[in-house]
């Protein structure tokens, strides 16, 4: 017990504002930088994941130049599956998928924090179970029974892909393009021969619309 309010207090002190989003006896129990997608936004948010005896949540909160705040929460009690997901296609980052009955997150990090994270949250969800066990004395209906056995399920995801669509590639064949169409505009202006930069310039721009339309199915 003294372990966490130590990390609590580390974690408010660290995280001005913090304090003002917390609900009653919420403690802040574990921090660190991800990618937070929640299904709301077309893309993930770099963020800082926090992990608390009640909640998980991405958050930034800042007031220069001018004030942002991003809370975006799941209940533990609410989470029904944890999933590490390794993608062959990402070799530097793991994804952690939290499934609840109504929403799911997608959480990415590099593979040691994703790790700590999900250590971390399996603790959490843990004792957030035992400290809403009915007592002895109760007596146990139907729907108590079952809010008791609706431990999450905890799973590990080995997904395959093409390199071709991975983020990374996606990235490369953008700046490749804008690479290309540069050089070619520089090789036009310097040698005043449209034929020596236009096919450049053509390649250049091929490459970034294909790197976008691969982006947008990608989100689809």
């Amino acid at each position: 017990m003294l372990t966490q309010t130590t990390a609590a207090e580390k974690i408010l002190r660290r995280f001005k504002g913090l304090r003002l989003h917390l609900q009653e006896n919420e403690t802040p129990l574990f921090t660190m930088p991800a990618i937070w997608d929640g299904g709301q936004e077309s893309h993930g948010t770099a963020c800082d994941i926090i992990v608390t005896n009640q909640r998980v949540f991405g958050y930034i909160y800042s007031t220069f130049p001018r004030e942002r705040l991003f809370l975006d929460a799941l209940p533990l009690a609410s989470i029904r599956a944890v999933t590490l997901r390794e993608k062959s296609f990402e070799p530097l980052f793991r994804e952690l998928l939290l499934s609840s009955s109504k929403r799911k997150i997608y959480i990415r990090a590099p593979r040691q924090k994703i790790e700590s994270l999900q250590a971390t949250l399996r603790a959490a969800i843990a004792q957030k179970r035992d400290e809403t066990r009915p007592d002895a004395d109760v007596v146990e209906t139907p729907s108590v029974i079952t809010a008791q056995t609706q431990t999450p399920v905890y799973g590990k995801q080995d997904m395959r892909g093409t390199f071709e669509r991975s983020p990374l590639a996606i990235v490369a064949l953008f700046v490749g393009g804008l690479a290309l169409e540069i050089l070619g505009a520089v090789l036009w202006i310097v040698s005043q021969s449209a034929q020596t930069g236009l096919p450049l310039c053509a390649a250049g721009f091929v490459a970034v619309v294909t790197s976008i339309l691969v982006l947008r199915q990608r989100r689809a």
